[in-house]
């Protein structure tokens, strides 16, 4: 007859394991993306059915507008980020250095993220919008009012306004901004949204 191995022994080995294995998940789990949101107070003006306008802002245009629309807004934080101007409805892709290596109009939905600091959490490379459109390069990187908030391009290339009465957190980027937009904006990548 084997001997057996008293109580104690196995006591020990299966907390020992236990022990292993938790801190292998942890360090995994530290290793992850991490979504935070850590955004200023709503403005007074915010509200969750407000309407957007069907096409970005009338811009100037010339020499002085190009330099102002490639310049990254001031208090829009430093280092590689992505810079979303509700004001604007303009978006810049910035580098590690600080430099503008992009930057486009967008169409935003019925929603707004309020001004602060967000981080991309999760990313679709498809899907149909909440307003019916097939959209592509899905960037998730807020909520509000149990709305998701993203930047995404129409696969046609089209942004037309939300249908009336629907609530939308899509924000619409040309087809070329949303590729490089996709290619920029990587889980864990800040997204700076101002005024």
């Amino acid at each position: 007859m084997p001997a057996r191995l008293p109580s104690w022994a196995w006591v020990t080995g299966l907390t020992t394991g236990a022990i292993a294995a938790v801190a292998v998940l942890a360090v995994q789990a530290d290793q992850g993306p991490k979504p935070t949101a850590s955004t200023s107070r709503p403005s007074a003006s915010a509200t969750a059915d407000a309407k957007p306008s069907a096409a970005p802002k009338e811009k100037e245009t010339g020499a002085e507008a190009e330099a102002e629309s490639q310049a990254v807004p001031a208090d829009s934080g430093t280092g590689r980020r992505i810079v979303y101007s509700l004001d604007d409805q303009q978006v810049w892709l910035v580098d590690a250095s600080d430099a503008p290596r992009r930057s486009f109009e967008v169409w935003p939905g019925t929603v707004s993220p309020d001004p602060g600091t967000y981080t991309i959490g999760t990313r679709t490379e498809a899907t149909t919008g909440s307003d019916g459109v097939a959209v592509e390069h899905i960037v998730y990187f807020a909520a509000k009012s149990g709305v998701s908030i993203a930047f995404s391009n129409a696969v046609d290339g089209s942004s037309p306004p939300p249908p009336d009465g629907r609530t939308t957190g899509g924000i619409r980027v040309g087809k070329a901004d949303g590729k490089a937009l996709w290619a920029f904006g990587t889980p864990g990548t800040t997204v700076r949204v101002v005024e």
